[in-house]
């Protein structure tokens, strides 16, 4: 089964979420639509690569253009699977946002889809699954727990419920704080951390250590994606 994966984001998104997906969901093809790699050397008087790095309204738009051309250029999935940072943002609102974009594509109509959220970012993810993920990478492992600490007290992250991390700006339109900000600062307690964690780096090298089943038991909303690719893996 053919599935396209339209996500908002840049390099975490590009470099971890397919192999992730087909580790875990072998019986699918997980075809990337967005985000695509970045080519190495910007062009004279180009400063951003179109696609790369979006989130929230600004990836509706490139999403939508996306998914038209994919038909445009007669290609055929079996899913459409949409991957984004919920960032805070209401849940209902921005699903309802993502299934209109969808429904307003004709040939999109009748193909199963289903908006899946990162709340508030991808790495609630990978502190939902600590132990396999960051209390075994070499450059944590000696620290995790002085970091598991800090995160818990300083920054009042739930470790049995990351979803529920930070608040709503309106100002800003995103969260008040940064999950990903938030973990980086983790391995700056210390003047003797040599290594600071890398959300290009580290998050996509250890989404493939993390397991899907332990971390539905903390996320709800990563286990309707998970619960929605295993229930469709033989449809």
């Amino acid at each position: 089964m053919v599935v396209w994966l339209f996500a908002g984001g840049g390099e975490t998104e590009v470099r971890g979420l397919v192999p992730f997906f087909e580790k875990h969901f072998p019986e699918y093809r997980f075809e990337r639509k967005s985000p695509v790699r970045k080519k190495p050397g910007p062009r004279p008087g180009v400063t951003s690569q179109k696609g790369y790095g979006l989130t929230g309204k600004g990836f509706v738009k490139d999403f939508s253009k996306r998914l038209k051309n994919s038909f445009i250029e007669s290609e055929k999935c079996n899913i459409i699977l949409v991957i984004d940072d919920l960032n805070c943002k209401d849940c209902s609102e921005q699903t309802a946002r993502y299934l209109k974009t969808i429904d307003s594509v004709e040939e999109a109509k009748d193909i199963k889809k289903h908006i899946g959220f990162a709340a508030p970012e991808i790495e609630s993810w990978i502190i939902a699954d600590w132990n396999r993920s960051i209390a075994l990478h070499p450059d944590f492992r000696n620290r995790h727990t002085a970091m598991r600490h800090w995160l818990s007290k300083e920054k009042n992250i739930a470790f049995d419920a990351p979803e529920s991390f930070g608040n709503y700006d309106a100002s800003r339109d995103t969260c008040d704080e940064k999950m990903s900000k938030a973990l980086q600062e983790s391995t700056e307690i210390s003047i003797e951390d040599k290594s600071r964690y890398s959300k290009a780096i580290h998050t996509p090298y250890l989404l493939s250590k993390i397991d899907p089943v332990e971390v539905s038991k903390k996320c709800p909303l990563f286990k309707e994606l998970f619960v929605f690719l295993k229930q469709n893996s033989n449809n």
